[in-house]
């Protein structure tokens, strides 16, 4: 472990890997419908549920509820707080992936690419 140098600032709040790929989904669309971000990340409406209500109450992501026909729908939105959140988060990540390939490249063994 090297001691002096600051840490990058993971989000803990999106670090959960449900979380960071509902984020990261909504990042590339204006909204998506529940059962679609259900779908993409392979869990249960349950758990679709708690995760789009704790990234609703740090505000980073908009739930609006409608009606398709007489079928009520849930769709989600990523806030502008959240886009900013998922943006530090990845620019954290990417930083300990650099700082993982430079101390690989500089230990000499086992560093090749």
């Amino acid at each position: 472990m090297v001691t002096g140098e600051s840490h990058p600032a993971l989000d803990r709040d999106l670090h959960h890997p449900t979380r960071l790929a509902l984020v990261a989904y909504l990042s590339a669309s204006t909204e998506a419908e529940f059962g679609v971000l259900r779908d993409y990340c392979g869990i249960s409406d349950s758990v679709t549920s708690k995760t789009v209500s704790a990234l609703e109450k740090l505000a980073y992501v908009h739930v609006r509820k409608g009606y398709v026909g007489k079928r009520p729908r849930t769709w989600v939105s990523l806030t502008p707080r959240g886009r900013t959140a998922l943006g530090t988060h990845l620019a954290a990540l990417e930083a300990i992936v650099t700082a993982a390939r430079t101390a690989g490249g500089a230990g000499g063994a086992g560093g090749t690419a």
